[in-house]
């Protein structure tokens, strides 16, 4: 190897040592980078004192100011020092004023519990409020204060309305108690028939689709039956003899009032007359209730054509014959439903009989179809089911669209009653919040999430039991807007 290779390799090593060396340099000024704005995002932004609370100084007097709710109800609980060292909670006298949003102000007194003072009322949430110290040692007086903010977003009113937030005032309202149920819809059984052939017989022709319209009296299907041409002829056979036997009648009652015949040949033709008039009406019956025509049919139409006709008007639901089918007295061949009007079928408790009765109003609704409609029940069992222990009952929908179909789930609602409550909300203002019921309260341009306890519930409004008063403003319309923008800037919950 000559020495220009060689001056070459060198220089590539003394450039590669060189660009590590750079490369390592950067690498530990960037990790020194991260670190510094990671120990920045987690610094301690007021001083904290031995219990991880707030710690006020004011001369050579201290106190550390915590809010304790692990395992109990959130409380403050203060923590008193003289030259950095425990002071006795007797020593001290304590009271702190919280200013929340919305003006609210809240009075805390203290009293000594182990080495802390106590507060004596629970600190609701959020944890959010301008605080006033007033503390008492040794004869003198000590004031401190400070503010905490928590769960509070703020929005102009140009981004309320392009984020269609409503604000609306809590106040009294008319709230309905309600009785939810699940149902079904099923046919009207006064407006349904099973259509039988009442004969046997050969299917020849079928009058009728599944899903088709048809009127009372309508052919549905026409079916050869060897039965029916039996009973016909039977009909025709008997007319024959019945024609014949008053003839002879006739004749002999005449030749026995001239005293030509013997009484006993006038009472035989009676006797025959009388028989054949039996023969024919029983032949008659038979074909009545084949809900067939005893006169004659067309002539020339076959003695054993059988006319299937709907018993109603309605739809045809269900079809069970073809073109050839050999079918049976009792065959199930169609069946027609009236749609105009169904059920709604739904079972009571017998806990909640007592709030359920005939002729109550109710509401049914398929809320997936977007369907509802008022209905009064028609029919309420007087036997509860041993399994079920619930009593049958069910209402008439009015189904001109004939949108309710059988088979569909609905939600009925029993409305007990209405009444005036003081303190209400929209239903739909109603947001999750650590686990709790919250409305977003709003305050000027600020909105400040509020924990709340819900009572009564209509289909639009809630009461409100703790937590609003009347004439506060709250976000009711898309108030998840708040909620989502309130996750965005990470609440936190540091005392």
């Amino acid at each position: 190897m000559n020495k220009k290779s060689l001056f070459t390799i060198g220089g590539l090593l003394v450039i590669g040592l060189v660009l590590a060396s750079l490369i390592l340099t950067l690498k530990v000024t960037m990790v020194s980078d991260e670190e510094h704005e990671e120990s920045a995002e987690h610094s301690e932004t007021f001083p904290r004192g031995p219990h991880r609370g707030r710690l006020l100084t004011q001369d050579d007097f201290a106190l550390e100011v915590t809010i304790y709710e692990t395992g109990v109800p959130p409380q403050f609980r203060v923590y008193a020092y003289q030259n950095e060292k425990p002071l006795s909670p007797e020593q001290v006298q304590l009271t702190i004023t919280l200013h929340r949003f919305g003006g609210r102000i809240e009075h805390i007194q203290f009293k000594p519990e182990a080495d802390y003072l106590l507060g004596n009322t629970v600190i609701e949430e959020p944890h959010s409020f301008d605080v006033d110290i007033n503390a008492g040692f040794n004869g003198k007086t000590f004031p401190f204060t400070y503010s905490q903010v928590e769960g509070r977003v703020h929005l102009d009113a140009a981004s309320l309305q392009s984020a269609g937030i409503t604000v609306e005032t809590v106040g009294p309202a008319s709230i309905e108690s309600v009785l939810k149920l699940p149902g079904t819809i099923e046919f009207d059984q006064n407006r349904l028939a099973h259509v039988v052939p009442r004969v046997g017989g050969i299917v020849v022709d079928v009058r009728k689709k599944l899903g088709e319209s048809v009127k009372q009296g309508d052919v549905l299907a026409i079916l050869e039956s060897r039965d029916l041409a039996d009973l016909k002829s039977r009909l025709a056979s008997a007319r024959k003899r019945l024609e014949l036997a008053q003839s002879l009648y006739q004749r002999e009652e005449r030749l026995w009032r001239e005293k030509i015949s013997a009484e006993q040949d006038y009472l035989r033709a009676r006797t025959e007359l009388a028989e054949t008039e039996i023969a024919v009406t029983a032949a008659n019956d038979q074909l009545d209730a084949l809900g067939i025509p005893a006169n004659p049919g067309k002539r020339g139409e076959s003695l054993a054509r059988y006319e299937l006709r709907s018993p109603l008007d309605g739809n045809v639901v269900e079809k069970h014959l073809v073109v050839g089918e050999a079918i049976q007295v009792d065959t199930k061949v169609m069946v027609i439903a009236d749609l105009n009007q169904v059920w709604g079928n739904f079972n009571v408790p017998a806990n909640n009989l007592n709030q359920v009765k005939t002729g109550q109003q109710v509401r049914v609704q398929v809320p997936e179809l977007g369907l509802e409609s008022e209905a009064t029940i028609d029919y309420l069992g007087a036997i509860v089911g041993e399994q079920t222990r619930s009593a049958p009952a069910h209402l008439h929908i009015d189904n001109p669209k004939q949108q309710w179909r059988p088979g569909l789930f609905v939600s009925i609602e029993v409305v007990e009653a209405a009444a005036t409550v003081p303190v209400t909300i929209a239903l739909e203002a109603i947001q999750s919040w650590h686990d709790e019921d919250a409305v977003f309260v709003q305050s000027g341009d600020e909105f400040e999430v509020r924990p709340v306890s819900v009572g009564r519930r209509d289909a639009k409004r809630a009461e409100v039991l703790e937590g609003l008063a009347p004439g506060e403003r709250y976000a009711a319309a898309n108030s998840f807007v708040l909620k989502a923008e309130l996750g965005k800037a990470g609440a936190t919950h540091d005392h």
